[in-house]
């Protein structure tokens, strides 16, 4: 059974443009990203889950397998998922096609995909979720940058607020965790 670490590394070596991380998340990042997961209602969706290690931290946050959806664009981590995660859904599917998979009412939205570095995605991505989202649904976004990595103007253009969770240093690179919720009117 490979390791997590090597998985990871054999696709970011064979598929660069799908792999953006140098690293597996930490655990200590995974806690951060999935705080309060537990209390949040309806369907989750992880974008982006990599090797699992959100997934695995959602999981363990209590949250049941069967409300929890994958959306992982490469195969391999698709099929290395669906092994360690029984009756999570595993979809072998580009975060853009949020609003495709037929899921509504969102409560939460976990992503591990690369707004920051892929500007033109952040409203494809970010904007897509917010439509399926139920009312008080929050996106929680990985970042390696000390801002939020969608700008105010593009915030505001979408009508959504950023708020950051916090720095986890014990990551490589250190990470920052934001939230991202629909702007009170």
């Amino acid at each position: 059974m490979a390791s997590d670490f090597t998985v990871f590394l054999g696709e970011m070596m064979r598929k660069p443009m799908e792999v953006s991380a140098i690293a597996p998340s930490s655990a200590a990042v995974a806690r951060k990203m999935t705080e309060g997961v537990e209390h949040v209602e309806g369907p989750i969706v992880e974008i982006g889950p990599g090797t699992g290690s959100f997934t695995r931290a959602i999981l363990e946050r209590g949250v049941a397998p069967e409300r929890l959806i994958l959306m992982e664009l490469n195969p391999r981590f698709c099929e290395e998922l669906t092994r360690k995660f029984p009756g999570v859904t595993v979809l072998n599917r580009p975060a853009q096609e949020i609003e495709k998979i037929g899921v509504t009412n969102l409560g939460c939205v976990i992503s591990g995909v690369p707004v920051l570095a892929r500007p033109q995605i952040q409203r494809e991505v970010v904007g897509h979720a917010f439509n399926v989202m139920a009312p008080d649904g929050v996106f929680v976004q990985i970042t390696y940058s000390p801002n939020a990595p969608i700008p105010e103007d593009v915030q505001a253009s979408m009508g959504i607020t950023a708020v950051k969770r916090g720095t986890v240093w014990a990551n490589l690179p250190p990470a920052r965790v934001f939230e991202f919720r629909r702007k009170v009117q």
